[in-house]
């Protein structure tokens, strides 16, 4: 019998960048999901000599933070990650920090709360004084990790490895949403993602996912989601795939059966 019997059909729409649903799909589809793609995004890899070069000196640092599994992969097409290295490396989550793993870095901190308060609360870097921290990321972003660092008295590298390209939604993915059954879930693990999807979306279509179920991975991801006028936002545990689909199947479940 299926074990997702009670639960109506149901279907998740992820942002993740293009290229990159598998995860999430898996996650998703296993509690009973149909998943819809819809990437506003791609992610490029810098493979230029300069930012190969400025990679390579930012890994001398005290302090190295990597800021997502994308910077962990990028950088390791620049130049092999499982060097001995004498300063700390930091990664802002569990993703981030396997993906380190992945690469051969067995030596990583990262925070139990996955996001940039979380890694900044790390001990490793409350005392920044006098040392050099890099931070090996994307354009964008808020820029508290980089302008916290500075703040506590690190000297600061910012290494961009990739940037984020805005694309427009595949329209062959929004027609098949549009005859989607619902309920219909959002998951939300990127502001960036979330305003580019609003801007291009459809009136339509905006309109019935502002009124279906959000998953945010952060407190702040659900309240720009609340503040972006989506009404039905719940806070999941964190990023990872497994936890914003447990979100989602519990929203949709609750809903089902209140």
């Amino acid at each position: 019998m299926n074990s997702h019997a009670h639960v109506p059909d149901w279907t998740l729409v992820s942002l993740r960048p293009r290229g990159q649903h598998a995860p999430l799909r898996r996650a998703a589809e296993a509690l009973g999901a149909q998943v819809i793609g819809l990437s506003p995004w791609a992610l490029v890899a810098r493979h230029d000599a300069g930012t190969r070069a400025a990679l390579a000196q930012a890994l001398g640092a005290e302090r190295v933070v990597f800021s997502s599994p994308a910077a962990v992969h990028a950088a390791a097409r620049l130049q092999p990650l499982q060097a001995p290295h004498a300063g700390t490396w930091l990664a802002v989550g569990a993703g981030t920090a396997a993906a380190l793993r992945g690469h051969g870095v067995d030596d990583v901190v990262a925070p139990t709360r996955m996001d940039s308060e979380g890694l900044l609360d790390l001990p490793a870097l409350a005392q920044l004084q006098g040392l050099r921290a890099a931070l090996v990321t994307a354009p964008g972003g808020r820029g508290i990790i980089a302008s916290t660092l500075q703040a506590r008295g690190a000297t600061l590298q910012r290494v961009d490895v990739y940037q984020r390209r805005a694309l427009r939604l595949p329209p062959r993915q929004l027609q098949r949403l549009r005859h989607q059954a619902g309920p219909w879930v959002l998951a939300v693990s990127s502001a960036e993602a979330l305003a580019l999807l609003s801007e291009q979306l459809p009136a339509d279509l905006l309109a019935q996912l502002r009124q279906a179920h959000v998953v945010a991975a952060s407190e702040r991801l659900a309240a720009l989601a609340t503040d972006a006028g989506f009404t039905r936002v719940t806070l999941a545990a964190g990023p990872l795939p497994a936890q914003l689909a447990q979100a989602a199947h519990a929203a949709v479940t609750t809903a089902a059966t209140s």
